[in-house]
């Protein structure tokens, strides 16, 4: 499926540096030069994104966000800002941004970011939780009989697959597979949403024969409720915790790891660009954190590397700059692996918690995305 930005900024330097990164992603971009083109195209088209110039002094940098956010087809539309280091955070994010990008934009600070905000563009905002399901499934569809693929997470609404094929865009997939301690075969079909170009694909179920939604919410409740009492035990909430500090302790980002992972430290949920290396290699592989604690984060990539792999984690979020050694703990092909890190000394725990505190300040206004500053 193609994706496409909408991109109003009348910065010439700053629109040719986005337009060269968006087509390495191979993303077709669509600029416009005045606020009113903006809003027209949101009021007439479905973007996977929108770009906004965001000048604080010009009241229609925020009118154009906010049209995006009340329009019928974009509200849910991933909403990235170009902003001045000077820039009031809390008010943009307010605004309905998701991503912030900080003038000057240059190449290597707009890939980066861009790449982060990739793997959300076309992906709605879901309103039924997904638990991690990593089951073999069977797929048909015109022109392919019997694939194979892998479940990635499930909901009663949808799923996310790795499949060796690439699907056609908009194409019906019939799904056929079975799931832990369930009696019954799930057969579905389902609508292509959106993919990447590691092979994962989003999908949308659109006829569920009541015999396999039964099913469905019957391992997705007994899934659920064990990974709850999982948590319990992991991370009892502090009677001083905030409201907003127990909901992200309760949440789901941290059931990727193993159930055996019995963790000491709630996690923070978070977008955070990262490169992990293995040790005594100089060699970078990107990535994205999930999640993160003073224990250990959640790495999200498509080839994970073997359980009890020695690895540093790099991780740089305004002027914090981190490199923290850890240890593979758990692995799920296809979907990332969970490290469990080694601080070796006092400063690596004061900065990784200041780190910690910042994803806790900004979380706010902050639903898809963290902020990478310029450094």
């Amino acid at each position: 499926m193609s994706r496409k930005v909408l991109l109003w900024c009348d910065e010439e330097t700053t629109v040719h540096t986005l337009s060269s990164v968006l087509k390495e992603l191979k993303v077709h971009v669509e600029s416009c030069p005045s606020a009113q083109e903006a809003e027209r195209l949101l009021r007439e088209e479905r973007f996977d994104a929108v770009i906004v110039d965001f000048d604080e002094s010009d009241p229609q940098a925020a009118e154009v966000l906010q049209r995006a956010r009340k329009s019928s087809l974009n509200r849910t539309t991933l909403a990235i800002t170009v902003v001045a280091a000077s820039a009031n955070v809390r008010d943009i994010f307010a605004l309905g941004a998701n991503f912030l990008l900080y003038k000057p934009v240059s190449a290597e600070r707009a890939r980066a970011s861009l790449r982060a905000a990739y793997a959300l563009m076309g992906r709605e905002r879901r309103q039924k939780v997904r638990l991690p399901a990593h089951t073999k499934a069977t797929i048909d569809y015109a022109g392919l009989e019997n694939g194979q693929a892998t479940l990635v997470d499930l909901s009663e609404e949808g799923t996310a697959i790795q499949s060796e094929q690439k699907l056609p865009p908009s194409c019906k997939v019939y799904f056929k597979f079975e799931l832990p301690d369930q009696p019954s075969m799930v057969r579905l079909s389902a609508e292509v949403v959106w993919q990447d170009s590691t092979g994962r694909v989003g999908m949308r179920f659109i006829d569920v024969p009541q015999s396999s939604r039964r099913v469905l919410r019957e391992w997705l409740s007994s899934t659920f409720v064990a990974a709850q009492a999982n948590l319990k035990i992991e991370a009892p909430a502090s009677a001083g915790a905030s409201k907003e500090e127990r909901h992200h302790d309760s949440g789901l980002s941290r059931l990727r790891a193993s159930a055996g992972n019995r963790r000491t430290q709630s996690r923070r949920p978070c977008l955070l660009g990262a490169e992990i290396y293995k040790s005594d290699t100089s060699v970078p592989h990107r990535c994205n954190l999930s999640d993160i604690s003073l224990g250990g984060c959640y790495v999200e990539m498509p080839t994970p590397f073997a359980s009890g792999t020695r690895v540093e984690v790099q991780v740089r979020m305004r002027e914090i700059k981190l490199r923290i050694p850890g240890v593979v703990s758990a692995v799920h092909p296809g979907f990332g692996m969970g490290v469990r890190f080694e601080l070796r000394n006092a400063d690596h725990k004061d900065r990784l918690q200041r780190l910690i505190q910042e994803l806790a300040t900004t979380a706010q206004g902050l639903e898809y995305g963290t902020p990478t500053p310029p450094r």
